[in-house]
């Protein structure tokens, strides 16, 4: 069946890219000048200590193979430890992960109904007055990065209007209340990032759908205006903003890295800052390695989605 054989080709696609992006960036991280057991004790540190952290760490072997020590470990389920608090990594980073991934699924929940309504307020009313200030406001959210968006989100509801918390701290005894709170200022600066890109693009696709042949032969036949837009134009436009969507979706790994900083959200973004800070090359090493995996999983997903939904392999 040709549906099984092209999802098959994308994941062994997803598959090898996963693994080059783990050659490069192991191999990244080896040829950083210094040896990485003085990064981390520093200059001062006496052999004794260098030559502990090397036998711990595994320096003592030869590059190539300290790499295929370390994909065959993380093949099994086993990241390694912390350098600095020698803790498995698997117990740093699932609390983490977690973290992000309600953060990220808070966030993909808002940007979902904004695009969506937005799009279809705008596809209705084009060139409208409605039109013409929403596409106002989403270029100028276009072009401002993200942790400008958190700052003034921050500057207008912790400050000017003290609303929301300033620093979203949660942990495993924080109430259902607690984590609304802090789960409110980073989820709305992810959303609003997000929502720029897809809601142009489900804008313009709608638009071009609108006035294709079926579509206003619908309209023709006295079916009402929300009913065209959501049974015939919607289902059509939405497929080539599934790579929008994708490219949203490995956003919110990459993006929640500054937006948990700014916001001092104890996820997956801001361990990574910390380990890059203490110099903690495995936990460096394995974030980034999942961050990737999210990356390319969202786009798989996304290929897969479009591959079902595509009338031309229906017909084959």
């Amino acid at each position: 069946m040709i549906y099984l054989t092209l999802i098959t080709k994308r994941i062994f696609l997803a598959l090898l890219t996963l693994l080059i992006v783990s050659a490069i960036l192991y191999g990244l991280l080896e040829i950083l000048p210094g040896d990485v057991a003085t990064r981390i004790l520093g200059r001062d540190a006496n052999e004794e200590n260098l030559a502990i952290l090397r036998e711990r760490a595994g320096l003592n072997i030869p590059p190539v193979q300290r790499y295929f020590f370390w994909l065959f470990n993380i093949m099994r389920g086993d990241l390694g430890y912390s350098l600095i608090s020698t803790r498995p990594l698997t117990e740093i980073l699932a609390p983490k992960i977690f973290n992000t991934l309600i953060l990220s699924t808070c966030a993909f929940l808002l940007y979902l109904p904004l695009t969506f309504i937005t799009a279809l307020v705008q596809a209705s009313n084009k060139d409208k007055k409605i039109d013409n200030i929403l596409s106002a406001i989403t270029l100028i959210i276009l072009s401002m990065p993200d942790f400008i968006i958190g700052t003034i989100l921050l500057i207008v509801f912790v400050v000017i209007f003290p609303l929301l918390p300033a620093i979203s701290l949660v942990n495993e005894s924080s109430t259902l209340g607690e984590w609304i709170m802090a789960l409110i200022m980073p989820s709305v600066t992810l959303a609003l990032v997000m929502f720029v890109y897809g809601v142009r693009m489900l804008r313009d696709n709608l638009i071009e759908v609108l006035n294709a042949e079926y579509v206003l032969m619908a309209g023709l036949k006295g079916l009402p205006r929300y009913r065209v837009l959501i049974k015939h134009a919607l289902p059509n436009a939405i497929v080539p903003t599934l790579n929008v969507t994708a490219l949203n979706l490995g956003f919110l790994i990459g993006g929640v890295v500054v937006v948990e900083q700014i916001c001092s959200f104890p996820g997956f973004g801001r361990l990574l800052i910390e380990a890059i800070k203490n110099k903690d090359l495995p936990v460096v090493e394995a974030t980034i390695l999942v961050a990737a995996g999210f990356y390319i999983s969202a786009n798989l997903i996304a290929d897969v989605i479009s591959i079902l939904l595509n009338p031309k392999l229906r017909k084959t």
